[in-house]
């Protein structure tokens, strides 16, 4: 039994240092150690042993086991280390390389017109204010002073879903609701998209952005106005831009305007952007109608206003000095990378 011992001793102990990989390191450790394994096996031959041989043959099968698990221990953090540096060799990361730049989404230009005009006006103290893009007939012209003979409700120029329903031709009523459904004062913008039955063309298109204000309180006056609007101007184009109002009709506002900004590009000196002219138009207003405000529920005797809408596309192209409405639905990524 002793000779026998030794054997596995010896034979163990040459195989592990012979072994080059984990595998072959688990299969000898289960050969020798496991239940089935050589040691194990020769071990509870000792039962067959007299006493005297026993306590002896115990001792050198204890030494025997002591040896080839330490061998064991030795080998397997020998071969574990080894097995990290080669995966660590072969995955080997080169920190001192540049990494690939992933392209980072943005808004689109006229979301971002949109945000910028919104701030200025919250930065003013008006609220933003959205509405439905369908509407009754009644909201849409009749409640702005726009009579059934009025050519806006042609069927050329709106798109109806019923002679009751249509598609909103502007944001004014987001207007009319706030003024029927909100406590006085109110400072408000209403900003969203808009319908009209336009063909498509570089300045036109069946769908389109609009923001529009409304103040209503008392002791509103046309300089009023007139200041709001020279305020956001500034703020938008720049401190140098001028404005300029003529008198315009619309039925919903009296006195109205149409209002013109210096050109950006010449700064009123004259180019083709202007055609000369040193001006550019940039929106309408007016003095809220008396009968628009009587019509939402507002004495006209107290209280006043003003209302003014613009196209959020058309600031976009003045202040980028880009000449194709159509450009911003085009989705051409070298278009939309430059904003």
């Amino acid at each position: 039994m002793r000779e026998k011992l030794e054997n596995i001793r010896i034979k163990a102990l040459e195989a592990i240092q012979d072994a080059t990989d984990l595998k072959t390191f688990e299969d000898l450790r289960v050969n020798y150690l496991g239940k089935k394994g050589e040691l194990t096996a020769a071990l509870r031959g000792m039962k067959d042993l007299s006493k005297e041989e026993r306590p002896v043959i115990g001792q050198v099968a204890n030494e025997v086991r002591e040896k080839v698990e330490q061998a064991l221990a030795s080998k397997k953090e020998a071969l574990e280390s080894a097995a990290q540096n080669k995966a660590l060799q072969d995955e080997i990361i080169d920190i001192t390389m540049s990494g690939k730049k992933m392209p980072v989404g943005k808004l689109h230009p006229l979301d971002q017109t949109l945000e910028e005009i919104q701030r200025i006006f919250m930065g003013m103290g008006y609220e933003v204010i959205s509405g439905r893009e369908v509407e009754t007939s009644y909201y849409n012209f009749d409640a702005l002073n726009l009579g059934p003979q009025h050519p806006a409700r042609d069927e050329q120029d709106t798109f109806y879903f019923t002679p009751d329903i249509v598609l909103r031709t502007c944001t004014s009523p987001s207007q009319v609701h706030t003024m029927e459904n909100q406590s006085l004062p109110i400072r408000m913008v209403a900003p969203g998209k808009v319908y009209r039955s336009d063909e498509v063309d570089a300045t036109h298109s069946p769908v389109f952005h609009q923001i529009e204000g409304l103040v209503i309180d008392e002791n509103i006056t046309f300089g009023d106005l007139k200041g709001v609007l020279l305020e956001f101007a500034k703020r938008f184009f720049g401190d140098k831009v001028t404005l300029k109002f003529r008198p315009h009709y619309f039925p919903f506002t009296e006195p109205s305007a149409e209002v013109d900004v210096s050109c950006v590009m010449c700064e009123g000196s004259g180019c083709s952007v202007c055609k000369q002219e040193g001006f550019i138009e940039v929106l309408g207003c007016g003095m809220v109608h008396p009968k628009v405000l009587e019509m939402a529920g507002i004495d006209s005797t107290k209280y006043q206003g003003f209302a003014f809408g613009m196209g959020v596309e058309r600031l976009t192209m003045l202040k980028y000095n880009i000449n194709d409405l159509r450009l911003f639905y085009e989705n051409d990524v070298r278009f939309l990378d430059q904003f």
